[in-house]
């Protein structure tokens, strides 16, 4: 079909939403506290190379005689892109998960289910980043107030945060 293009009938086919709360609760139990502690794991691994290169150019620096710090200019949007393919690449993997999320037993998909890719991850990254600038960390408490736990840069960019199959499974069974 092409763009502008209706279907037979003049409707286009919504795709529902693939993860229903009340008949799949095992999905969406615990999310939001694990997700809040698989944060910080991917703060942690985001960091450890910033404040590695940051002590490297300090160092580097003295031993210039303050030319090398310098090389604290191109730092800010270098730590900006390497969050950004970190996102990027870990969302867009098989496990649809940044590492925090693996360790947590939490993936990512689209509201109707399909896996999450490069683009998505960063610009998932971008809005959360945002939003939580903008409008404060309160913002994260709309994840109280909807059966899914989303929260509002997931319900901007369509994406729903579950436990994996495996936790899912054992939440079933256990």
């Amino acid at each position: 079909m092409v763009i502008g293009d209706t279907p037979p009938g003049g409707q286009i086919e919504l795709k529902p939403h693939a993860y229903d709360p009340v008949a799949s609760p095992e999905l969406f139990d615990g999310v939001l506290a694990r997700r809040a502690v698989a944060f910080f794991i991917d703060l942690f691994i985001i960091a450890v190379p910033i404040i590695g290169a940051s002590v490297f150019i300090l160092i580097f620096g003295l031993f210039t005689f303050g030319f090398g710090w310098l090389l604290f200019w191109p730092l800010s949007p270098g730590a900006l892109i390497w969050a950004l393919l970190y996102y990027g690449f870990t969302f867009g993997s098989e496990a649809s998960a940044t590492i925090g999320m693996r360790v947590m037993d939490l993936e990512m998909r689209t509201w109707y289910g399909a896996p999450c890719y490069f683009v998505l991850g960063a610009v998932h990254a971008i809005a959360f980043y945002l939003t939580v600038s903008a409008l404060t960390p309160l913002v994260l408490l709309v994840g109280l107030f909807n059966a899914r736990q989303r929260l509002l840069h997931d319900l901007l960019l369509g994406t729903v945060v579950i436990n994996n199959d495996r936790r899912a499974a054992i939440l079933r069974h256990g």
